[in-house]
């Protein structure tokens, strides 16, 4: 099942992508691929695992070179000329025990005028951060080494890194991926926040279908090809899940509690 994107003709769009094509060794991850995304909508991509939801992600930003297809990012046919307006947070960023840095060296590095942290002061660093930091639960975790965090501190580190570049676009791989399992609701609520007060186009793969149900704007479901798209309420249904699955998977219908 495939619904028309109402949007998809028009000339705002944050991604378009047409007929995106990756091999990876001798297998054929992603066969003929479009992925209309516009502006300020927030997308999700979903999906068994091998589907190609990641390699779509980082084929985007060229990460993965694809054989095939055409890709244009918020208007530009340059990746180069895009990349600086992109945040991008990956499902797995390993980071070895003897790595020195901390959150805060870490997250000055993304800033033009703190990438010399060497000779600045915590006080004047943390001045350049703004308040974001702080919404995102990053603030307290500045002095801490980058090797020491959880999975959930990381990937709010991870977060900021992105935001502090004041992205346009933000990809999110899987953006709970070592976040416990009670913190992930907080966490896919963080990022709705983010995406409503930064007024910015989100592309995310998520597994949980419950937080697709309650966050995104328009659904992708994908099995190396798009087997179906549309707003959620028409994607997220036994019928079209199976299309991607390949199985019975049960939609998450959401319900209000009085």
């Amino acid at each position: 099942m495939s619904v028309a994107c109402p949007v998809c003709a028009a000339v705002d769009l944050a991604i378009e992508a047409r007929g995106v094509e990756v091999l990876l060794g001798d297998r054929q991850v992603l066969r003929g691929v479009d992925l209309i995304v516009p502006r300020g909508e927030v997308v999700a991509l979903i999906g068994p695992n091998g589907a190609g939801k990641t390699t779509l992600l980082r084929s985007l930003i060229g990460l993965v070179p694809r054989t095939a297809g055409r890709i244009r990012l918020l208007g530009e046919d340059d990746l180069d000329r895009a990349l600086p307006r992109i945040g991008y947070v990956p499902q797995r960023l390993v980071v070895e025990r003897n790595f020195i840095l901390s959150a805060r060296e870490f997250l000055a590095i993304r800033l033009r005028r703190t990438r010399g942290w060497f000779w600045q002061s915590h006080k004047s660093i943390d001045a350049c951060f703004g308040e974001e930091l702080e919404r995102l639960g990053v603030s307290s975790l500045l002095d801490l080494p980058l090797a020491a965090l959880s999975g959930g501190q990381l990937q709010r580190v991870l977060i900021a890194f992105s935001l502090l570049g004041r992205p346009e676009l933000l990809l999110l791989d899987e953006p709970t991926n070592g976040v416990d399992q009670p913190g992930e609701k907080t966490f896919y609520e963080l990022i709705g926040e983010v995406h409503r007060r930064h007024r910015l186009t989100v592309v995310l793969v998520s597994h949980d279908l419950s937080m697709v149900y309650r966050q995104a704007t328009w659904v992708y479901a994908l099995n190396g090809v798009v087997c179906c798209q549309g707003p959620v309420d028409e994607v997220m249904n036994t019928d079209s899940l199976k299309l991607a699955y390949g199985t019975h998977v049960s939609p998450y219908h959401h319900q209000h509690v009085h």
